[in-house]
């Protein structure tokens, strides 16, 4: 039993550190949106390769993700991953000290 909890235990980092690395690139493309940076460049095609299909998605789900001109789909999907990092990340890890 004790393998089978740390490898959920194991499981629950990798999605924790996973969720943690695309939250902090969903604000670099959220303050990339406030500068207007060259197109061109190799971190801001990255940045936007890794968050455009996910606001793409969250934009064609909501309607309303545009309030005054302000693109209100970086802010739903940061409170997606906060409520998948609070929900499931949180049971792997309640999972893992059961199997203890």
């Amino acid at each position: 039993m004790f393998v089978v909890a740390n490898i959920v235990v194991g499981i629950a980092k990798i999605l924790d550190a996973i969720l943690n690395l695309y939250f902090w690139v969903i604000i670099a493309a959220a303050v990339l949106s406030w500068v207007n940076p060259d197109p061109y460049n190799p971190v801001v095609r990255v940045v936007r390769n890794l968050t455009e299909p996910v606001f793409y998605r969250v934009r064609k789900w909501l309607p309303f993700t545009y309030v005054g001109g302000l693109d209100l789909s970086p802010l739903v999907v940061l409170l997606g991953i906060q409520i998948i990092n609070s929900v499931l990340v949180q049971s792997l890890y309640q999972l893992a000290v059961r199997l203890y």
